[in-house]
C-alpha cells in the first residue's frame, strides 16, 4: 500500500465571515488560492498542510458551547506552547471563563498525553486543540 499523509482538515462553518478571521487572526493562518467550487469557503495554509473552511448554512451538529475534548476535534502542534497561550490570552481567551463563553480555554500542562494541550472552540463550536507534542 502507498504511504498516506494528511493533506487537509475540512471544517464546516455557517458563517465564513466569522470563521475566516478567527483562524487567520487567532492562529495566524494565511488564506491561499481556492478553486471556484459551487459551495463557498476558504483554504488556509498551515505549514505543509491546509485547513479548508466549507460553508454550510445549517452549521454543524454541535449545539453545546461547552468544550468537550473527547468530541471530534483536530490539533495544531506547536514548538512554542507558552507562546500560543500568550497569543490566545492577548486576544481575550482565558482559563477562568465559564464553559459556554466563546473565549474559554481549557489548558492541561501535564497529563496522560505527556505533552501540554489546550482546547478552545471556533465560532461554529468546533473543538480545536493546540499541543506541544514532539
Amino acid at each position: 500500500m502507498s504511504l498516506l499523509a494528511l493533506h487537509h482538515v475540512a471544517i464546516i462553518t455557517a458563517d465564513l465571515g466569522q470563521s475566516l478571521p478567527f483562524y487567520c487572526h487567532v492562529f495566524g493562518l494565511a488564506q491561499i488560492p481556492r478553486p471556484d467550487f459551487q459551495v463557498d469557503g476558504a483554504w488556509l495554509a498551515c505549514g505543509a498542510l491546509q485547513i479548508h473552511l466549507i460553508v454550510n448554512p445549517a452549521g454543524t451538529f454541535r449545539k453545546s458551547p461547552a468544550i468537550d475534548r473527547n468530541d471530534w476535534h483536530f490539533a495544531f502542534r506547536t514548538d512554542d506552547f507558552d507562546g500560543v497561550v500568550k497569543r490566545l490570552t492577548d486576544r481575550g481567551f482565558r482559563e477562568d471563563l465559564p464553559q459556554g463563553d466563546p473565549k474559554c480555554l481549557l489548558i492541561f500542562r501535564s497529563g496522560p498525553a505527556d505533552f501540554p494541550q489546550l482546547y478552545l472552540r471556533d465560532p461554529d463550536l468546533n473543538v480545536v486543540e493546540v499541543n506541544g507534542a514532539l
